[in-house]
């Protein structure tokens, strides 16, 4: 695989390993995420899985699981 960046094609991590946490009922429309070789994590939207990918360094990766936990996130549900 050649260099990993944010915004490159999510196609280009290949097709194994994408998980959906964060599935429900929403007709199969949610975010997919990866877990890299380097600890990284890549995410991309699941109905366009040859699209971008965003890529997340771990400690950003823990502090908005750990921002979510704590509510910091409600008013994205408001």
């Amino acid at each position: 695989m050649g260099r990993i960046y944010n915004g490159m094609p999510a196609k280009h991590l290949g097709t194994e390993g994408w998980h959906k946490p964060w599935s429900g009922g929403n007709g199969g429309s949610c975010v997919e995420a990866l877990k890299l070789d380097d600890g990284r994590v890549a995410l991309r939207q699941s109905t366009d899985p040859d699209g971008p990918a965003l890529i997340y360094t771990p400690h950003e990766i823990r502090k908005f699981i750990q921002g979510v936990q704590a509510g910091e996130a409600d008013f994205l549900l408001a």
